[in-house]
This record gives C-alpha cells, structure tokens and sequence, in this order.
C-alpha cells in the first residue's frame, strides 16, 4: 500500500522496488549481475542490433507512425548544411534535426506506453493506472489540445529507463529456426521445446531476445513492407498463454526483446473487444514493469552465436534520454 493504491492488481509487483519506483524489473540488473554479463565477452566483437530507423517504411499497421524527416538547421536565413566559410574561414559545417516518432523502428516501450482500467484505490470505481499505481490524468494524461506544448508523462517515461544504463546479460532464443516464415503464435510448451533444443537457459536478470526472422525480411523489402510479412508472417509469443506470463514473472527476466512488431501476436489468440493487447504487454509493462523491445536486428546476432555453438552475450540497449517519451529508439549493442 501507498499514497496512490491501496489494493494492486493480481500477480503484480507494484511497491516491491520501492512506493516510487520507475524502472520496474531493471532493478535485478544488480552490479553482480552487469559483472555476470562482461564475462560472456570473449572475441571482444561488437554487433548492432538496430535496423535503420527510417525503417520498415511507410505507416505499416495504420499506427499513423511515420518514419523520421531530417531538416537543416536555418540561422538568420541561412541553411547551416554544407555552410561553407568565409575567405577567412575556409571550413564547413552542418547542423540538422529532426521529425522523430519514438516507437517507429527498433524501439522500448517504456512503462507509461500501457496502462489499464483497475480500482487502485478501493471505491469500487476503477481508474486508469499504469505500473506502480501512477495515474491517468494525473502522472500520465493527455495535453488539451493536441496542438499544445506537450512535455508527456509526469511519471514512468523512457528517462527512468535510460538512466539506468541497460547493460546485461542478453539471452538469445532462435524462434525462426523452430517456426519459419509461418505465422506461428508460440505458447510455454513450444517455448520451452526451443529452448531446450537450443540449449537456452533463462536466469533472473537476464534480457531475453527472440529472434523470429521478421526484420530481416523487412530490411530485404527496401522500406516497402508487404501485408503478409507485416500481418500473416512470423512467430510471436501468445499473450493468452497463463502458462507463459507465469513463466515471464516466475523467471526474473528483466527485459523482453524480439525482431518482430509487438512481441506478443497482435491481435490475439483469444480476442478481447475493445483491445489490441492481450495478456503478455499488461503483464509485463502494466504489472511487472518489463520493458519490451520490438524491431530489433536480431538475424546477424543469432547467426554468429548459433556458429559458435553460444546463446548469451553483454547486451548495451539505453533509450534516448527525452524525458516523458512513451518509447524512443534504440541502437542495442551486442558484445560477444
């Protein structure tokens, strides 16, 4: 119990790190844990797990997420883009910014990113919260006007999540090699058949990667997505799957990451009216406060350790420190 809540919602961790906690299950990324992860780094190699933010291309999914425009910078009617100098100073510059919607490419959500009806606070009414009992309307709410300054959530923005730095032990499953290009919904029974496989060992504080195939198709597609890769393609977690989300609380794992669009199947096996989402995106961001990763480059990763016969590496992913993003981009760094 806290100032915001009085009964937290089943199978939640709210107040566990803390009555003000905003970072979630990042908090199992001990120093123990982070010196765990430096150890899985033997060939001193580095792979970006970042596809180009301007991609997959176009508005897929009519999420109205469109991908980044550059700009120069104009100063006293200037263009500062390849501004040449004076005859006194012969050099050149640049300058530039940026249109840049957050959750567009290789993203975090952060755990202001979904919330949900429940009675915080006992009336009999529920409410909107999100993780830890922060408040719709109040630490999270919408501008007046859409046109307004908007500086977004007073409460569990990307910052606290960048502040923490994001680095250890990446843990890689190989869901493509399992289920191909079909879209196949994965539940605890396949799940655990994968791993076991590929000799994969989840423990607590690891971040837990999926590779499914999906953004290396997207990248082969030239930024012009097909409805049947963005739709009917691929292999997602089952967010219906009770024995999966037990699985997710009961393992410690600190982060979900996969190279498709929502982690989970979107929508889901079961449908819900009214929700895009099932169970997996309210577990974790809404009760447990995991981040999950979505659109990462994951192919080249999984490549090189199904090689040399390895599933875990040091993981580097800090968002961008904007203070109350909903989600921001990502260039992860994998180290092995």
């Amino acid at each position: 119990m806290n100032a915001r809540w009085t009964a937290r919602p089943e199978g939640s961790n709210w107040g566990d790190f803390g009555a003000d906690d905003q970072i979630g299950r990042l908090n199992l990324l001990t120093p123990e844990r982070v010196r765990r992860a430096v150890a899985e780094v033997r060939e001193g190699i580095v792979l970006c797990l970042s596809m180009p933010l301007d991609y997959p291309g176009g508005n897929y999914h009519d999420l109205g997420r469109k991908p980044p425009r550059l700009h120069p910078v104009v100063r006293g009617g200037r263009v500062k883009y390849d501004d040449r100098g004076s005859e006194r100073h012969p050099d050149a510059s640049c300058d530039d910014w940026v249109e840049l919607y957050t959750q567009y490419s290789t993203q975090w959500d952060a755990l202001c990113h979904i919330g949900s009806a429940f009675d915080a606070d006992g009336d009999g009414v529920a409410e909107t919260v999100y993780y830890n009992g922060y408040r719709g309307g109040e630490h999270v709410a919408a501008p007046a006007d859409a046109e307004d300054d908007f500086a977004g959530a007073r409460a569990l923005g990307i910052e606290n999540m960048a502040t923490t730095g994001v680095q250890g032990r990446g843990v890689m499953v190989d869901l493509f090699a399992a289920c191909g290009r079909e879209r196949t919904i994965v539940g605890y029974d396949a799940l655990m058949r994968i791993m076991e496989s590929g000799g994969v060992t989840v423990e607590e504080g690891d971040m837990l990667c999926l590779h499914t195939g999906q953004a290396g198709a997207i990248l082969e597609m030239n930024k012009k997505p097909d409805h049947a890769t963005l739709e009917d393609a691929f292999s997602h977690l089952d967010g219906c799957d009770e024995s999966l989300l037990r699985w997710i609380d009961d393992s410690g794992l600190v982060a979900i990451a996969a190279d498709n669009f929502s982690v989970e199947a979107v929508p889901p096996r079961t449908a819900v009216e009214g929700r895009a989402y099932e169970g997996l995106h309210e577990l974790c961001i809404f009760k447990l406060g995991i981040h999950l990763g979505e659109l990462w480059h994951l192919g080249p990763l999984n490549a090189w350790l199904k090689e040399h016969g390895r599933t875990r590496f040091l993981l580097t992913a800090p968002p961008l420190r904007l203070p109350g993003a909903a989600g921001s981009p990502v260039t992860p760094v994998a180290t092995v």
